[in-house]
């Protein structure tokens, strides 16, 4: 047999009491006679080994509780592959009792006929309605139980459903309002990328359904999709409700059974002591008549109570009876024990949402703490930045001759800087601005002052001796002017004597007053 890539179970819901509570325009239960018509053709007379079956195996265009949906145009294609698929118990492929025979297709939620183009194009929901036969032979207190399911004074009624099972390859994801189960109403994915990245979320795949708080996720099937079967289930998930069989007719039951019930009789008889009376036409009589063939109805209280012996007088209602009674049991444990986990769950919930709260506060507390101390070291930092720049300044303008326009620029330079990027600014600035090194320029300046001293004392010697050869060569050209006078008066006539001149007659003759700068 194909593996298929998946395998998808669809189950069915069951409706009990026949009451919406969900509000949906689409949802009204129809009732078993409705599906009556959907029943195969079997002359059960000639073949009371069969038991004719009817029901609804899915609700097309309509998402399930497992989170699967199939479109009305797959629904056409598939419909008629039901044909000759087995039906077992609870997907129980190992428990077939019986064979699924038509297919066709029904209103939701009156199970009014539908033809095969219709269903193609309608995008409101709508049923594939199947018809079948179950083996009895197989499986003769289900049979009785299915039988029974159709009865609506019994506490079984509609208790079972079908539940059907596809393979398939390819889906699309469907995305619905939370609530929403028509898919007429969906935004439809095929993108395969979008499709791998939310595959997560599906039911069939483990997810939560979930897409975010507004929106549910469905999945699709589409492609090669081939019906598996139906299983007949007690916890079903779709739509619909109920198994339709034959109405009640008299059970034909053969000789052993015949003798089996005189038997019976002739014992019940017997225990209260009364006598089996005989005519002459008693054979005769016997023969024609129609004797209602049941088995004795006996109430099992334990499950010990289950013999061999017992089953073949024991009606199969009563097995039924013991066995919904002890599921009730049942029922009732898990419901109590339920109600006491989630008892336990909503003190834990609630215990965890005082923590919780706690936490957010204890939280809020902690961030509102962290940020004073985020406010202090930004303000400590800020501070630090600030005395170190002040410090940095106060350094460059001690060390070099700066203006304004100068500290301006280093300080935009400087006002970032950490200590091993200030550093290596400091030893470029040592090269660029050496000329404005104070230190530097006053040594400079010490040294030309030293220098300009020597010259000085330098000059101030070469003056004085200057002045000590002017002074000895003015002495000597007065001297020597003197000595000139001197002779030329003494070539002056006898008879005109000159007297002796005075010392301010011989300076004003040999040099003119004109030539000096009296100060």
């Amino acid at each position: 047999m194909k593996k298929y890539k998946y395998e998808s179970l669809f189950a069915n819901i069951k409706i009990r009491p026949v009451v919406s509570e969900e509000k949906d325009k689409y949802l009204s239960v129809a009732s078993l006679d409705k599906l009556r018509k959907f029943l195969p053709e079997i002359n059960t007379e000639d073949n009371v080994d069969l038991l004719p079956v009817a029901f609804d195996a899915c609700v097309v265009n309509r998402v399930n509780k497992n989170g699967d949906v199939i479109d009305g145009e797959t629904a056409a294609k598939i419909a008629k592959n039901f044909a000759n698929k087995p039906i077992n118990i609870e997907h129980n492929r190992n428990q077939v009792i019986g064979c699924i025979l038509s297919a066709s297709f029904s209103k939701f939620g009156s199970n009014e006929n539908l033809s095969i183009e219709e269903a193609k194009t309608m995008k409101e929901p709508f049923n594939i309605t199947l018809g079948g036969v179950i083996w009895k032979i197989v499986n003769q207190d289900l049979a009785d139980q299915i039988e029974e399911s159709n009865d609506p004074t019994s506490d079984h009624y509609m208790t079972i459903s079908a539940s059907w099972e596809l393979g398939f390859n390819d889906y699309n994801l469907v995305i619905l309002d939370n609530g929403e189960k028509n898919i007429e109403n969906a935004q439809i994915v095929s993108d395969a990328a979008e499709i791998e990245k939310y595959k997560n979320n599906l039911r069939g795949f483990g997810g939560s359904g979930k897409l975010d708080n507004n929106k549910s996720i469905y999945r699709q099937v589409l492609g090669k999709v081939v019906p598996l079967g139906i299983g007949f289930t007690l916890n079903p998930a779709a739509d619909v409700q109920g198994i339709a069989t034959p109405p009640e007719q008299p059970i034909q039951i053969g000789l052993k059974a015949e003798e089996n019930a005189t038997e019976i009789e002739q014992k019940e008889a017997e225990a209260t002591q009364e006598p089996v009376l005989a005519s002459e036409n008693s054979i005769s009589q016997e023969e024609k008549l129609n004797v209602k063939k049941e088995r004795i109805y006996m109430k099992i209280t334990k499950i010990e109570d289950i013999t061999d012996s017992l089953l073949k007088e024991a009606t199969a209602s009563s097995v039924v009876e013991f066995i919904a009674e002890e599921i009730k049991k049942a029922n009732d444990t898990f419901v109590a024990e339920k109600a006491e986990k989630e008892n336990e769950l909503k003190a834990a919930n609630e215990k965890i949402a005082n923590v919780t709260a706690e936490h957010e506060t204890v939280k809020k507390q902690v961030q509102e703490l962290n940020e004073k101390l985020a406010a202090i070291q930004a303000e400590q930092e800020a501070k630090a930045k600030e005395e170190a720049f002040s410090m940095r300044m106060a350094a460059l303008d001690e060390e070099y001759e700066l203006n304004d326009e100068e500290r301006k620029v280093l300080a935009a330079d400087i006002k970032d800087l950490n200590d091993e990027a200030f550093s290596a600014y400091k030893n470029k600035m040592a090269v660029l601005m050496k000329d404005k090194n104070k230190a530097a320029k006053k040594a400079k300046e010490e040294k030309m002052k030293e220098e300009m001293k020597a010259s000085t004392i330098s000059q101030e010697a070469v003056a004085s001796e200057t002045e000590k050869v002017a002074e000895k060569a003015t002495e000597e050209v007065v001297n020597q002017a003197v000595d000139n006078g001197t002779k030329a008066s003494a070539e002056i006539p006898n008879s005109a004597p000159a007297a002796e001149p005075t010392v301010q007659e011989k300076y004003a003759k040999a040099f003119s007053l004109d030539g000096f700068e009296i100060k």
